[in-house]
């Protein structure tokens, strides 16, 4: 694990911005990145945002083939894919930055269409940036003396938002290269840490042994990502100090509520209300409306036709359905319709089921989430056909990163339909018998 000084990030910020400026990129570029994390991939991103060029953060997981799509769709002036291409940016001769920052990164997130869509914020005037730096550092009170820690890759939208609040406000940043329990045991016990973001399976790994989790300085362990079982989260409120586990609502394009321990606890299931300067409302489907400030508005690179669908007037909708009680504390009904949620990262069912419709020995195929204690949700496939199940992760894995690839497959006679033929995915695991967790976290392949 690295511990990084507020010092050494500002120096480090504004030498990675002297590397993107003497490489040509200016307020409005985009730099692509597919790395995994480190002090120098943290520095090169802020030192991006602080001067208005945009990252695009991708997952370096992806296989060749999945990056060539998002690069040539992002085009960015600039890819880092390398060790030496992000030493020579940090080897540069340092220029002013901005006091926050300038933009929003680039993430990549998709509908149930399964085609991946940019979420793009511009880049914003100096009064927007200093309301979206607020809006988030204010909200969880950071200030110098703050420890906070990196569990989750940096590809993802939160840890890059904590990171930047944490570091801009003159507190250390604690990273982990990838998330291993007992070295964020450690983190927690030993570096002081005050504030850290994690998804529920972050804290299912960390109770997974029986081990003790103490973290005496912690004041804030704010969880998103994925639907938090009820017992893991009586759990972690009993394990960390006393008003310290927080939760938030949202998504890759934007923030919907925060809950403190003691909301949820008087309404188990809620996810809060809606955060400052938000209004939530629901349509007449469920579905969930944020009402936003101008600096939280977003489009879809490249695509208005997805951007007009997402917004009303200063609401915006990423399509997941709940109700507000007459509090105004939000309870989701489900997520997205296709979306799995797997150890908080996202897995879109159209986009696995379109790399596999062409196997050989496959008629028909559903891929769709089922209930898993490790991960909260694992990927699964339904098949109509004669392929073999071992054929067919084996298939998957030739074509598509690895946590997207089905862990289970079901060979069936029918999938389940509704009555305008679209299939009902949402019943699969129910008809298969899965509704409950696995027994065992370590189950790769399955046929029924």
């Amino acid at each position: 694990m690295w511990r990084i000084t507020a010092e050494e990030a500002e120096r480090d910020q504004a030498r990675a911005a002297g590397g993107l400026t003497a490489a040509g990129l200016r307020a409005g570029d985009r730099v692509a990145f597919l790395l995994p994390a480190s002090p120098g991939f943290l520095a090169v991103v802020f030192g991006a945002l602080r001067t208005g060029v945009v990252p695009v953060l991708l997952n370096p997981a992806l296989l060749p083939a999945e990056r060539v799509d998002l690069l040539d769709d992002a085009d960015p002036s600039l890819v880092i894919d390398s060790d030496a291409s992000l030493a020579a940016l940090l080897d540069a001769v340092p220029v002013a930055l901005a006091d926050v920052p300038l933009t929003r990164p680039m993430h990549y997130t998709s509908g149930t269409s399964g085609r991946p869509k940019g979420v793009w914020s511009g880049v914003f005037d100096e009064a927007d940036a200093a309301a979206m730096f607020r809006d988030e550092a204010d909200l969880w009170g950071y200030a110098a003396g703050d420890v906070h820690l990196v569990c989750s890759p940096l590809h993802h939208s939160a840890p890059v938002r904590f990171a930047a609040s944490a570091l801009l406000r003159g507190g250390d940043v604690v990273l982990l290269p990838t998330f291993d329990a007992t070295a964020a045991r450690r983190a927690l016990r030993d570096e002081s840490v005050t504030t850290t973001f994690m998804v529920p399976a972050h804290l299912q790994r960390l109770f997974a042994d029986g081990d003790e989790v103490a973290a005496p300085r912690l004041r804030l362990l704010a969880h998103a990502g994925a639907r938090c079982p009820e017992p893991l989260k009586r759990r972690a409120i009993a394990a960390f100090p006393a008003g310290s586990v927080w939760e938030f609502y949202g998504a890759t394009e934007g923030q919907f509520t925060v809950c403190s321990p003691a909301e949820w606890e008087a309404r188990p299931g809620t996810v809060g209300r809606a955060r400052p300067g938000r209004r939530l409302e629901t349509d007449d489907d469920g579905q969930v409306w944020c009402h936003v400030p101008a600096f939280a508005r977003f489009e879809y690179w490249r695509d208005p036709v997805r951007t007009a669908a997402a917004w009303q007037g200063d609401a915006f909708t990423v399509g997941d359905v709940g109700r507000l009680d007459h509090d105004g504390f939000l309870f989701l009904d489900g997520r997205r319709d296709d979306l799995v949620i797997s150890g908080g990262v996202n897995v879109y069912p159209a986009e696995v089921e379109a790399a596999l419709a062409g196997m050989p020995g496959i008629a028909e195929i559903a891929v769709f989430g089922a209930p898993d204690e490790r991960w909260g949700q694992r990927v699964c496939a339904a098949v109509v056909g004669e392929a073999a199940a071992a054929d067919v992760i084996a298939y998957a894995r030739e074509r598509l990163a690895a946590y997207k690839c089905p862990k289970d497959v079901y060979r069936v006679d029918a999938l389940p339909m509704t009555s305008t033929g679209k299939v009902r995915r949402s019943a699969i695991a129910a008809t298969l018998g899965l509704e409950e967790p696995y027994n065992s976290p370590t189950r790769h392949e399955g046929t029924r």
